[in-house]
């Protein structure tokens, strides 16, 4: 392998790892016996298990932000929202191992709340998108924030007990997560779908 070759197959290894295991019960020893290389090898490209780690939650980070706000640049306010949700749910379905480390364990000496930082960068994108559209509506632009703390929290904890039970399809929760987002529980629609299921004439209604 080339060196390149050999850091790629470690972070893979060691991602496995810190998701099966969690950071404090995984050693250098395993990750290099896993590579079927010495531990020296491991220590050379990334100084320790704890600059592994570094390397592996900083890369997933930057993947599930990159999904996020992407979902948030276009579309109207209920697609965004449904883009938002669908972004979570994929990122989770596909890098599942990416996911359960930073919701889990770090080391001490890492910055605390990877995930709960990554999810208030959500919470600020979504309120500022929620301020415009409270501002054409005459509403208090003020309360944004509080809103967004509340829809990202409830797509967050939603799609976190998706992941044991992964049913139903990722496109159904994120279709009924909408749902109650965006209709509240008094006009709950009996069978949600998503926008771009919706037949061709029917149009977004926008908030």
């Amino acid at each position: 392998m080339t060196g390149t070759q050999r850091r790629q197959q470690l972070i893979e290894i060691g991602r496995a790892l810190f998701a099966e295991r969690g950071y404090d019960a995984t050693s250098v020893e395993e990750i290099a016996q896993r590579a079927q290389v010495s531990k020296p090898v491991v220590y050379e490209h990334f100084g320790g298990k704890e600059g592994l780690y570094a390397v592996v939650v900083d890369r997933e980070m930057s993947t599930l932000l990159e999904m996020i706000t992407a979902s948030l640049s276009q579309n109207r306010s209920r697609v965004r929202l449904e883009q938002v949700a669908l972004a979570l749910l994929t990122y989770m379905e596909e890098r599942t191992d990416g996911f359960r480390i930073l919701v889990r364990d770090q080391p001490a000496s890492a910055a605390e709340g990877t995930y709960s930082s990554l999810l208030n960068e959500a919470v600020n994108q979504v309120a500022h998108i929620l301020a415009g559209d409270f501002e054409r509506r005459g509403l208090d632009m003020s309360l944004a924030t509080l809103y967004a703390q509340a829809l990202v929290g409830m797509v967050a904890t939603a799609a976190s007990w998706w992941l044991d039970v992964r049913s139903p399809s990722k496109e159904v929760v994120a279709a009924h997560l909408v749902n109650l987002c965006w209709n509240g529980l008094t006009h709950l629609e009996a069978d949600p779908k998503l926008a771009s299921e919706w037949p061709s004439g029917k149009g977004v209604r926008d908030l």
